[in-house]
């Protein structure tokens, strides 16, 4: 590979670990890369190459003006909505959950970007739907997955696209951000992507017992009483996990902090990924990428407004890797009586969407330390 080409591809990897956690999505853009640099020659530096001075007796030819690069016209500000869903599609009648909510705020510029989750259970109105005969109404954020997901006449193949849309319109009502792609990745899809990357190097900031797994990776019986038998155990210090193990430690939230240390595992686990593709250099070895992707199928659904990909992430190739910053929003429970209804955010995460929205969130986070996320 020349170095003429290698740049361009790698520009399709940072754009695509900029654009974030899903790593799917950074395969995909490689790859894309990659067909695209087969048919149309690599774009060259900015100011244009040189170019001969035209001899006196010959007259100058015509050039061409040159061809834009992709998603040159995105400069920002950029928003993308990230939502690890539970599909359960072994259990008859389920209906996909929001099991994980995250935006990523790209600053205008596109050089720093800010990472955040919404609360599964945030309590927000949902707006009416038609599409799924869902007439709007004020409750958890993850059931706008599920009432969105709903095709009147067939119960038995609910639609995640579908479900994504109405979550996507939820959460920008809610943040006051317009969503400019996204993607929704199942908890199997998310197993894969893992164990195709080789696993991941994560710190683990306290000791999380899984509910759902038994030390050897099998599920746990679940009886009237709860779940029963040895559970697997994520001790605190650094350890290196397979496919199943790093979500299973992801979905965690009956632990010390609850929902919002689960945020917090999740944010962590994003950013410990795309070090390992950095680390790994795919954007070097795109025969590996293929394959992630092979291996991947359809557990992914992407969506970017008419977007392609591509754009996206050549857009956002100049980002440095260190360009993201992982923000906690803390929050409360809400309710009636002893009735727990969900949580709300508290005002200094409602202030923090705020001046998101006016462009000073770096300003804000240095009056705010603690809402930053660390390793």
């Amino acid at each position: 590979m020349t170095q003429e080409t290698a740049r361009p591809r790698r520009r399709w990897m940072l754009g695509v670990v900029a654009l974030v956690a899903v790593l799917l999505v950074a395969a995909g853009a490689v790859v894309a890369g990659r067909l695209l640099s087969r048919s149309t020659p690599a774009p060259g530096p900015v100011a244009g190459p040189a170019t001969p001075t035209p001899s006196a007796s010959a007259p100058a030819p015509a050039t061409a003006s040159p061809t834009p690069p992709p998603g040159a016209d995105l400069t920002g500000p950029l928003n993308f909505l990230i939502v690890g869903v539970d599909t359960r599609v072994t259990v008859p009648g389920w209906e996909p959950h929001a099991d994980a909510v995250l935006v990523m705020h790209v600053e205008a510029g596109l050089k720093r970007a800010y990472l955040f989750s919404l609360p599964r259970d945030l309590v927000v109105d949902i707006p009416a739907y038609p599409k799924a005969g869902y007439p709007g109404g004020r409750t958890k954020l993850t059931h706008a997955m599920s009432y969105g997901s709903r095709v009147p006449g067939d119960k038995a193949h609910p639609s995640t696209a579908q479900g994504y849309e109405l979550l996507r319109t939820t959460v920008s009502r809610y943040t006051g951000l317009r969503i400019d792609a996204g993607a929704v990745l199942t908890f199997f899809g998310f197993d894969r992507l893992v164990d195709a990357l080789g696993g991941v190097d994560l710190y683990v900031d306290q000791r999380v017992a899984s509910i759902h797994r038994r030390p050897d990776g099998q599920y746990r019986p679940h009886t009237a009483g709860g779940y029963i038998g040895p559970q697997m155990v994520y001790e605190k210090g650094n350890q290196h996990l397979n496919g199943w193990q790093a979500r299973d430690y992801a979905r965690q939230r009956y632990i010390a902090g609850g929902d919002y240390a689960r945020q917090r595992h999740q944010q962590q686990l994003i950013r410990a990924l795309i070090r390992k593709i950095l680390d790994q250099g795919l954007a070097r070895d795109p025969d590996r990428v293929e394959q992630v992707v092979r291996t991947l199928g359809k557990t992914m659904v992407y969506t970017g407004g008419g977007r392609r990909l591509v754009d996206f992430a050549y857009a956002l190739g100049g980002m440095p890797a260190d360009g993201l910053v992982l923000v906690g929003l803390p929050g409360d429970a809400v309710g009636k009586g002893g009735a727990y209804r969900g949580e709300q955010l508290r005002p200094v995460g409602r202030q923090f969407l705020a001046e998101l929205r006016a462009g000073r969130a770096e300003e804000f986070l240095k009056a705010h330390p603690t809402l930053r996320v660390r390793s």
